[in-house]
This record gives structure tokens, C-alpha cells and sequence, in this order.
């Protein structure tokens, strides 16, 4: 919780206010996701905290309360969700490990278009079956898979241990890189925030935050801004749907609109000029044809926020690769940890996308204190790669073991997610959903709208 709260440049006298109700039985691993999980969700509850107070003209920021129950809870939110009592499917057939000559690959196939590049770079036809991409696999060097399907814009990595990422140029490049990189990108003036009133407490009441990301982290992040008070509206690209279950389960909060960016220039810039906020979840570079770079966006919007994420991060040879979290894991070295001699493993949740996604809220909590005290376009970078290496930084080089999770003593187990599940209509139908694990005193206990349907909301502010 230190090093989050030091890498957001938050005041070390604000970590007091910050409590905890640890649970044994909550994100159990060889990793120590449980204090991950917790300081992620604590940075950006104080952070939060911090906000309101300001906003509120108080001179005590509130407490925060961070629950192992809602945390564990919360970083599994898709597995929880339903949709008139139908559970989604969160993984493709061949969205999945699989053993090849040499050892072991991950591919990722959930979007359609995915699934094409992928079984048109391994030559097999689109309805191949799983036995028959397992056929094939079987014969090929793991390297060569990742090389071969990446060259045709799909995705598949090989298993690597904690020891051969760090010698990999890209892990490399990634360990040099802050948890959090921030920057200040110029000297625009302050932006007066309004005063906020009433109950409860919502630090981002007023803002308006346009959300360019997609899958999980992002929107994580958008959809606890959006708990907090922002408007968030979602704009994706008429031609990338986005997978309905996904929407659904971080659509909280939230409006959606889809809008071409090559042809709807004037739509765009109409948003931008009323933006505080624009966060970005495609790849280093990918939107920078569309003036998107955070350069670029300040200097038409002076005193925007803009955050970034990727997968692999923002320099080294895998910058422009897409990823997503059950890859970044089996690169790392985190599948080998928590596998077996028999078979490659994975975390309790997708931990890098959801805490990726608090700390990337976190970030944008704090630039906006920053900004009310001295202004300046800021800049805010994060990667799951990164977050990857902050989680693997106690694993020991020669056997990928760990010195253990370090969990603070229990208040109880964590024998359901029960407490913090809730249930709403919602224009999808009835959804039982996870309520978001940022707590503190006189804040938000949940959303005020439930999700809406893809791209049904006019692209414009409410």
C-alpha cells in the first residue's frame, strides 16, 4: 500500500486513514495477490478520499476501509455476473493453454477476428476443432507459435519462467519502467473544481470522462470513475464491437455510443472540447494517426488528464503487440509459478486487468488533486506487464518460488462472495453483479445507473 500511495505522489500522512478486514480464503495463490489486490484498491479509495475532501472544503479526509471480501469479490466481477440467471462465457474453446514440442503456448481467441488470425497464421481452417489445433500445436516449437501468430495480428505466447522474462528484452524494458508513470505535459492554468454538497460524497462529481478502452482494465477504471460522479461515455469503433458479457460487466455507470474516428472527426472534437478526462486502452501509438497521442489531446484540450494502458507497455520490441491479462501472466513467469510440473497455471482472477484498472483510477484521482493546486496537462502511463513485475518482485530466481503472501492475520474466512453481490433490472435484462470494493466514509455504496445496451447512447455529454 506504500509503494501504490509513493508512486501516485500522495502524502505518506494520508496511509493512517487507510484500515483493512483481512480474510483468510480471499484470492489464495503462491503470489501475493490478496496484498496486491488490497493496495490497489486502497490507493484508489484514499486517493478518492483525498478528492472529496479537497472538493468538500474539509480539512479531515475520510476514512478509508478496504474488505478482503469486496476485493475478492470485485476482481472476479465477471465471473459473478448474470444475466437473467445465465452466467457468461468468459473464455473462446480455444482461448486456452496448450502443450506444444517443446512446451506449453497460450493463445487468445475470444473476438471473432482473433480467432481468424489465429487459426489462418497456423493454416487450419476456421471451424477447426480443438483437437485438431491441439494436433497441430503438438508438433510446433512454442517460440515459433508466438512469432508465427503475432506476425498475423493474433495472439499466442509462450510459457516462460520469472528468470527468462527478466532476461527478455521486453521484461527488461518493462522493470526499468515506474509502477505509475506520470507527467506533467505543460503549464495550463488551474481548473477550478465546484464545490461538492450533499450525500454521499462523490469526488468526481462533474467531470467528464471519455472512455477509449475495451475487455477489462479500462473500463475497470472508468467504471469506478463513474461510481465516484463522472459522466463516463464509452466510444468504441462501429467495426470492434465489444463481446456483450464484457459490456455488461463494466458497463456500470456508464454511457455507450460507438463513433468511427477516420470519419467523425467533428463528433470527436466536440467531446474533447468539454473532456476533463480520456483514457486509452489499445496499443502504444495505435490512435496517435487520430491526434490521440496525450500531446497532442492537451494541447487542444489544455489541462486534460489522459491516461494510458497497455498490455506490454509503451518501449521495447513487444510495445506495439496487443495482450491481454491470461497472456501477460504466461510470458512473465506468473503461469509458471502458479502451475505445476505437470501443467502451467494462472491466478485466482484476471488481477493484472483489475488492478491495473483501480490503480489507473487511482492515477487520474490524483492528478485531478494535483492539478487543483497547480494546474498542467498531465500524463499517466500503466501496463499489465509492469503490474506483472510488481507482483513477481519476491519470486526467486532459481526455483520461481515465493517467500510467501505476507497476509495479515483474518477476521473471518471468505466462504462466499454473497455480501457483496447485489441485484438490478437493467435495460440487459436482470443482472446479479459485484458491487466495487472502493469504500470510504460518506462515499458511494453503489452505481446510480445499471449498464446499458452497446453503443445505444448518442455520442455526446448528458
Amino acid at each position: 500500500m506504500a509503494a501504490v500511495w509513493e508512486g501516485l505522489g500522495g502524502d505518506p500522512a494520508l496511509l493512517p486513514r487507510v484500515s483493512t478486514v483481512p480474510r483468510e480464503g480471499a484470492l489464495e495463490s503462491r503470489l501475493p495477490v490478496r496484498d496486491m489486490a488490497r493496495a490497489c484498491v486502497g490507493g484508489c479509495a484514499l486517493a478518492a478520499a483525498e478528492l472529496g475532501a479537497l472538493r468538500a472544503g474539509r480539512t479531515d479526509v475520510p476514512e478509508v476501509r478496504v474488505d478482503d471480501g469486496a476485493v475478492a469479490t470485485a476482481f472476479v466481477s465477471e465471473r459473478h455476473l448474470l444475466i437473467d440467471g445465465r452466467a457468461p462465457v468468459t473464455f473462446a474453446p480455444v482461448s486456452r493453454f496448450w502443450r506444444t514440442a517443446d512446451g506449453w503456448v497460450r493463445t487468445h481467441a475470444n473476438y471473432p477476428h482473433h480467432r481468424t488470425r489465429l487459426l489462418g497464421a497456423l493454416g487450419l481452417p476456421g471451424d477447426a476443432s480443438v483437437d485438431t489445433v491441439a494436433a497441430h500445436l503438438s508438433e510446433r516449437s512454442a517460440v515459433a507459435v508466438e512469432d508465427t501468430v503475432y506476425a498475423a495480428g493474433g495472439l499466442a505466447v509462450a510459457l516462460r519462467t520469472a528468470k527468462e522474462w527478466r532476461a527478455h528484452e521486453q521484461g527488461a524494458a518493462v522493470a526499468h519502467r515506474p509502477l505509475l508513470s506520470r507527467e506533467r505535459l505543460d503549464d495550463a492554468p488551474v481548473r477550478g473544481l465546484p464545490a461538492l454538497h450533499g450525500d454521499p460524497l462523490l469526488p468526481a462529481a462533474g467531470l467528464r470522462v471519455l472512455d477509449l478502452t475495451r475487455v477489462i482494465a479500462g473500463p475497470v477504471a472508468t467504471r469506478t470513475l463513474a461510481l465516484l460522479g463522472a459522466d463516463v461515455l464509452r466510444v468504441d469503433s462501429p467495426r470492434l464491437p465489444e463481446l456483450a458479457d464484457a459490456h455488461a460487466d463494466t458497463g456500470f455507470g456508464k454511457r455507450s455510443a460507438v463513433l468511427d474516428l477516420a470519419t467523425d472527426r467533428r463528433a470527436f472534437e466536440e467531446l474533447l472540447a468539454a473532456a476533463d478526462v480520456v483514457v486509452t486502452g489499445y496499443r502504444p501509438g495505435a490512435l496517435d494517426r487520430f491526434g490521440l497521442s496525450p500531446e497532442a489531446l492537451a494541447e487542444r484540450r489544455p489541462g486534460l488528464v489522459v491516461a494510458q494502458l497497455s498490455a506490454w507497455g509503451d518501449r521495447g520490441p513487444w510495445a506495439g503487440r496487443r495482450g491481454f491479462d491470461s497472456l501477460v501472466q504466461v510470458a512473465t513467469g506468473i503461469a509458471a509459478v502458479e502451475g505445476s510440473s505437470e501443467r502451467p497455471g494462472a491466478l485466482p482472477a484476471q488481477a493484472l486487468d483489475h488492478g491495473t484498472g483501480y490503480l489507473l483510477a487511482a492515477g487520474v484521482l490524483r492528478a485531478l488533486t494535483e492539478q487543483a493546486g497547480d494546474g498542467g496537462s498531465r500524463s499517466l502511463r500503466l501496463a499489465l506487464a509492469r503490474t506483472a513485475a510488481w507482483l513477481l518482485d519476491g519470486v526467486d530466481d532459481v526455483d520461481g518460488t515465493t517467500g510467501g503472501a505476507g497476509q495479515a492475520d483474518d477476521a473471518g474466512r471468505y466462504d462466499t462472495p454473497d455480501p457483496w453481490l447485489a441485484v438490478t433490472d437493467s435495460p440487459l435484462g436482470r443482472l446479479r453483479y459485484a458491487r466495487s470494493p472502493v469504500s470510504f466514509a460518506g462515499g458511494p455504496a453503489d452505481w446510480a445507473r445499471p449498464p446499458g445496451t452497446w453503443g445505444a447512447d448518442a455520442a455526446r455529454w448528458s
